[in-house]
């Protein structure tokens, strides 16, 4: 197969000299500055983003799952830094891959809902990134939009059979390319990926039931995500092959959570936490670990930008965490992080903020209905399973709590001691003053990120909440999509009313 047809669009830009490789899989948040300022092009990264499909944050071994076997994310930990404390600001896919490569919030272009493409005229990093010089490309999965996806000049749906294709594309040119793997993204079948993972090995969260089917139901994920580790290896190796690995950042993250009930598609950790690894041989020391404080995917476009020597835009949302990168060990990071869920299958109108500790979760609609399930989590064995134990009664607390109905408008979760979020905090009295106050800074940031209230830009349900059968494929139109001013969609405050 020929270059010419890997090119999605014909090359605008010439540069000179490539020597620096950056291999990027977003989600870094760092506050200080490495030198990259008056860069020649021979100086600037290269950037490879290298994004894992529906991986929840537990699902490796350097986040501490000695089950799963990853021995190249293994390696790649080792050489460089690990971030304890990431987040994606959505647990859904394009809502996800958006908000990053815009290095804004998706209800902030309006792509809060799956399959949204982006607007027209909404820039995305590859655009930024060419007119600097870089060429850009685009490889496996997409799912933003073809309005986002005419922003890279290379496309092609394969991996790493591709790459070198790509690699010769560029040329003397510092190179950006965004890899989306599509595991361990559903469906699972036996023999789909080689077998690698015993059922009697595999971590059961307590919101799950420990059944046979769930077992294996975990190990064919596993196996998954041992696939994409091979294709890492896979491009890791090319690199090296071409004498680019020294001068390459490598970072890799998820766009969100594991394809499991109460996981992908919330706004629980297990929804929104990502594992983060940025690795940079004689930039980033090995070994190295981020755990001061929290780290936002929407921070890794402007942070991407000026390690390749331009201004990140005033319009974006994130703000560059370079300072990790260089001091891991003092860099501040987020006091807090923002997520949200919307529509994904059925519709959901949720907001939550994060602190190192505490979590809050605000639900403004279809309280009266238990929590959305997607229609992929809704046809696993591990969902089936929990019906079946549903239907005879035999739920744990744990896993009742998806079941519930009517939910709670607040949630509060103290994460040091209940790390898997099962215990409501929020109508406790000794917590009141975490409400009050997390209540106040997620308010403020809705009023600040052009965000909007739950009465606006909804949709139906596609898929039956309860049972996770869908009864159509069809996207449902989105109603009341016009939005009143900023100032006027939330109301006046009860100090302003003069009673």
């Amino acid at each position: 197969m020929s270059t010419a047809d890997f090119q999605l669009q014909s090359e605008r830009t010439t540069t000179s000299a490539r020597s620096v490789v950056a291999l990027v899989a977003v989600g870094v948040v760092c506050y200080a500055y490495l030198p990259v300022a008056a860069q020649s092009p021979a100086d600037r990264p290269n950037i490879l983003v290298l994004v894992a499909d529906d991986l929840g944050w537990r699902g490796i071994g350097p986040y501490g799952n000695a089950a799963v076997k990853t021995p190249n994310l293994d390696r790649l930990a080792r050489s460089g830094l690990r971030v304890v404390h990431a987040f994606g600001t959505s647990p859904q896919c394009s809502p996800s891959r958006i908000s990053t490569l815009a290095g804004k919030y998706a209800h902030a272009t309006r792509t809060e809902d799956l399959h949204t493409p982006l607007p027209e005229g909404e820039r995305i990093l590859p655009s930024y990134l060419q007119a600097h010089g870089y060429f850009t490309g685009l490889l496996a999965k997409r799912h933003i939009g073809a309005p986002g996806e005419r922003q890279f000049q290379f496309y092609s749906p394969g991996l790493v059979d591709v790459l070198p294709a790509f690699l010769d594309s560029a040329g003397t040119r510092p190179f950006f390319l965004w890899v989306g793997f599509h595991d361990p993204h559903r469906p699972y079948a036996t023999g789909e990926a080689p077998r690698r993972h015993a059922p009697e090995r595999v971590v059961v969260p307590p919101y799950l039931a420990d059944t046979p089917e769930t077992r294996t139901d975990l190990a064919l994920y596993y196996d998954e995500i041992a696939r994409m580790d091979d294709q890492i290896g896979g491009i890791l190796a090319e690199l090296e092959r071409r004498k680019l690995r020294e001068n390459t950042l490598v970072v890799f993250f998820s766009d969100n959570g594991a394809p499991f009930p109460r996981e992908k598609g919330t706004l629980y950790d297990a929804g929104t936490r990502t594992p983060l690894i940025l690795s940079w041989p004689g930039t980033i020391s090995a070994g190295s670990v981020y755990r001061q404080g929290l780290v936002s995917l929407i921070d890794v476009t402007p942070t991407l930008l000026e390690l390749a020597g331009s201004t990140p835009p005033p319009s974006l949302q994130g703000r560059s965490f370079r300072a990790m990168l260089a001091h891991p060990d003092t860099a501040a990071g987020r006091p807090y992080v923002f997520s949200e869920r919307n529509w994904h299958d059925c519709d959901e109108h949720q907001r939550a903020v994060r602190t190192r500790r505490f979590k809050l979760i605000r639900t403004d609609a279809y309280t009266e209905l238990p929590l959305c399930i997607a229609a992929d989590i809704g046809a696993s064995p591990a969902f089936r399973a929990l019906r079946a134990r549903a239907q005879a009664h035999r739920l744990t607390p744990a896993q009742q709590r998806l079941f519930e109905s009517p939910r709670a408008r607040l949630e509060l979760y103290d994460l040091d001691r209940d790390p898997w979020e099962l215990s409501n905090l929020a109508a406790d009295p000794r917590y009141a003053k975490q409400v009050g106050e997390l209540a106040g800074v997620l308010q403020e940031w809705m009023e600040q990120s052009d965000d909007f209230p739950a009465a606006f830009r909804v949709r139906d349900d596609n898929t039956d909440r309860i049972t996770g059968v869908p009864f159509t494929t069809r996207v449902p139109p989105l109603q009341n999509g016009d939005l009143p001013p900023p100032d006027q969609r939330w109301g006046k405050r009860q100090s302003e009313l003069g009673m």
